[in-house]
């Protein structure tokens, strides 16, 4: 009797999130979307695009300073990892951020990004161009 419990304790675990996670993740997503929104706002870029995948990235690298053809060095294994890296200081020293707020970016990017979104933080101009 205890291995049917068991295995019935197992399968629960297993079983689709309840609708109180979708709701969460919801509130999660709608949250950073509008900081995504704010963040494309501040540097002059119409929120909406924040919203369109692909595209979105390519309005990123302009706000940062990079070129447009940077998006396909995203599609190379590893090499991705420090475009990544070097895009995200890129932003911090965008709006005005030392090495301390990039580390912030990278590691913790969700928070950081909040940050960046909802602080009265200013957009200085891309910093890959500077």
């Amino acid at each position: 009797m205890s291995n049917f419990l068991t295995l019935a304790a197992i399968q629960e675990m297993y079983d689709a999130p309840g609708p109180m996670f979708w709701l969460a993740w919801l509130v999660i997503m709608v949250v950073f979307i509008a900081a995504w929104w704010k963040v494309f706002s501040k540097a002059g870029v119409p929120g909406w695009t924040a919203l369109i995948p692909i595209y979105n990235a390519y309005v990123f690298l302009k706000i940062v300073g990079r070129p447009g053809w940077w998006l396909l060095l995203f599609l190379v294994p590893f090499l991705n990892i420090i475009i990544g890296v070097i895009i995200q200081v890129d932003l911090a020293r965008s709006f005005g951020r030392g090495i301390g707020f990039a580390l912030g970016l990278i590691f913790l990017s969700p928070i950081f990004i909040l940050i960046l979104g909802f602080s009265d933080i200013r957009y200085e101009g891309p910093a890959a161009l500077a």
